[in-house]
């Protein structure tokens, strides 16, 4: 059963890659001490001018002792204000082997997500030229169709604000094989992902949907949407150290950053985004600078003033008072300013851009590493909060709800959740399941979410209002949707603009079906090796077998199943390891595996069943003694289980697009 269990503990670990590369992804609400958020709900500091010299004294003060905690080799961070550059410094190494340290001019790093926001910047310079409308179905630019759901089509605004309804899409995102690369045309009728939201209604973050407004730029414009983005953006804002392209230009190359696991491991080879309008570009720091000064300054050199603003104040509706998506950019208020921002991981590089408008501020990190137990999320957050608490302070009042209920409401939270941003319809949808989140309570009635406390402190979800909680120690708001006495979504603030969380239906609710997965396999472990040591132990004191004719056959076959069942097991596991190991190993090297498996998987789950089932009916007809039927009535009910879960996550079929 220990196997078991770990073995379910390792698909849940495999749940959350697809997630962690090319995609924002959750920091840790609270991290070690070094990157502790200031709590939001101290008074208001006087703010610190900012200035080169206090900057940067300040962030050598954090920075590198923050990135040597992390096992993180290199930065590289940007501040700017109106239209000049405050600071820009690199911290650490570009190739660690080589120790050649980070150079903001030029050393290139890779922003992942961040690059959406040239993409998005691409599609308003069209809506700007009347070559797209926000609102128009998107297959009028497209030499393909996209179907409608429930009636509705696609939009560009539902693409821009992550509401397209699409499911997650992963097949083609990151490889470290340079013919992985396709043309957009190839790509983007091959890889579209089903629907499986109304359009407008849900936030599900989608590199395929930031993709396809990349293709349809490239449509309209009549440019290859590399060329475009050297003609529209980098060739106006003199950006000479950037390129979407993949593999890198010659001149480029030599100035691109290695990433890595962690500063003790070997560096890795060159990511290839596949959807490159998602998150290609490669960077140097110098050059986000000027990219956020044009955003700054009403999109000068980029977007007319109306145009910029149309983009930057867009608020799309969200769960409560959350942070909600504008058009592109994404919110994120703290000590009562608006930022608007992005963030992006690749496998190997994570980085963040905020803007404040409302201050004429921009800033950018970029870490070649996640780090030691991934801290380059908690590094980036708290460099966030405490870059607003010194330079953009604010008083913040937060109610409370009285304590009966609190507890109340606390209890209508509890249960389990899916999130929107996941694959619903394919067999990468046993994720879903392994990588639930769960609500609970601690015991003194407080909401509680143990896999967002991945740090050493937890995290303290006090009800400010009815049905929204403040985090304590970071200011990171909770809100939840209730219809009917019932809890119908919710979210966070770091994630609210793009996913949200919805209770899991009774039907893949992991609190019951991955503890009966556990004892499926359990009992099917047992099945499996009871045959052979019975065997042997007949052998050894040269007994008979009890059975004969078609119990025996049902008997074996029985066994023979269970086995196949652990076979499928492993290969569900050696799947993983071979993910793991190279995230685009699941866009074709593995295809036959998962072909295979997909076959393997359904015949061992029906067989088992009919076996089983035989073997039980005739235990009972037979009058067997009650172990055997015991142990019938136990594998039947474990192949139910199976049954049950190759059914409803689709582990069959030979659909490839996932």
């Amino acid at each position: 059963m220990r196997f078991i269990r770990k073995a379910m503990i390792g698909l849940a670990a495999f749940a959350a890659l697809p997630l962690a590369a090319q995609g924002p992804v959750l920091a840790p609400t609270a991290k070690k001490a070094e990157t502790v958020a200031v709590p939001a709900t101290k008074p208001a500091a006087a703010p610190v001018a900012l200035d080169a010299k206090d900057l940067e004294a300040w962030l050598d003060g954090y920075l590198p002792y923050a990135l040597e905690r992390a096992r993180i080799p290199g930065a590289v961070v940007v501040v700017v204000r109106g239209d000049q550059v405050v600071l820009q410094k690199g911290y650490g190494f570009s190739d660690v082997a080589k120790r050649a340290p980070v150079l903001p001019e030029t050393t290139l790093f890779r922003p992942g997500s961040v690059s959406k926001l040239l993409t998005w910047t691409a599609v308003m310079q069209q809506v700007e030229a009347g070559k797209i409308d926000l609102d128009k179905d998107v297959n009028a630019y497209l030499d393909f169709k996209i179907p409608p759901y429930q009636g509705k089509p696609v939009t560009m605004r539902n693409i821009m604000t992550h509401t397209a309804g699409f499911q997650e899409s992963v097949r083609y995102l990151i490889s470290s094989d340079p013919k992985a690369v396709m043309t957009l045309k190839k790509q983007m009728p091959l890889a579209l992902p089903d629907r499986v939201f109304a359009p407008g209604t849900t936030p599900a973050y989608s590199n395929y949907a930031t993709a396809l407004a990349g293709y349809i730029v490239e449509r309209v414009s009549g440019e290859d949407f590399d060329d475009y983005i050297d003609n529209h953006i980098f060739k106006p804002l003199g950006m000479a150290h950037a390129s979407f392209r993949q593999p890198l230009p010659a001149n480029l190359a030599p100035h691109m950053s290695k990433g890595y696991p962690d500063v003790t491991q070997k560096p890795k080879p060159f990511e290839m985004v596949i959807p490159a309008p998602a998150g290609s570009l490669s960077a140097s720091g110098a050059d986000m600078g000027k990219f956020m000064i044009a955003h700054l300054n009403d999109g000068a050199g980029l977007l007319k003033p109306e145009t910029a603003k149309q983009m930057h104040d867009f608020k799309a509706p969200g769960v409560g008072p959350l942070n909600s998506m504008a058009l592109g950019f994404y919110e994120q208020w703290v000590n009562g300013h608006r930022a608007i921002a992005h963030g992006g991981d690749t496998v190997w590089f994570h980085s963040y851009l905020w803007l404040f408008p409302d201050a004429d501020i921009g800033v950018y990190i970029s870490m070649n590493s996640a780090g030691k137990q991934g801290d380059a999320g908690a590094i980036r957050s708290a460099l966030f909060h405490k870059f607003a608490d010194r330079y953009l302070p604010g008083t913040e009042k937060p109610g409370e709800v009285d304590a009966k209920t609190a507890k109340e409401h606390a209890q209508l939270m509890v249960g389990n959740y899916a999130n929107s941003r996941g694959s619903f319809t394919n067999f990468m949808s046993l994720l879903g399941l392994l990588g639930q989140t769960t609500v609970s309570l601690t015991e003194d009635g407080k909401i509680t979410i143990p896999s967002f406390d991945t740090g050493a402190a937890a995290t303290d979800w006090v009800e400010v209002e009815p049905f929204v909680w403040r985090d304590t120690a970071t200011g990171e708001r909770l809100a939840a949707e209730v219809k009917d006495g019932r809890v119908v979504r919710w979210s966070i603030d770091g994630a609210s603009p793009f996913m949200v969380f919805e209770p899991a239906p009774a039907s893949v609710n992991a609190a019951w079906l991955n503890p009966a997965l556990i004892f499926a396999f359990g009992i099917i472990l047992l099945a499996a090796l009871a045959w052979p040591v019975r065997a042997l132990v007949r052998r050894s004191f040269k007994a008979d077998f009890a059975l004969e004719g078609k119990a025996r056959r049902a008997y074996r076959l029985s066994r023979v199943f269970a086995w196949l069942a652990l076979g499928a097991l492993a290969g569900w596991f050696g799947l993983i390891a071979a993910f793991s190991a190279d995230i685009g190993a699941i866009g074709g090297p593995l295809d036959w595996l998962i072909h295979l498996l997909r076959i393997v998987t359904p015949l061992a789950a029906f067989g088992l069943l009919a076996t089983a089932g035989w073997h039980l009916w005739l235990s009972i007809k037979d009058k067997r003694r009650w172990t055997m039927k015991l142990g019938a009535v136990l594998l039947t009910l474990a192949a139910l289980i199976l049954v049950w879960v190759t059914l409803m996550f689709h582990l069959y079929g030979f659909g490839m697009v996932y």
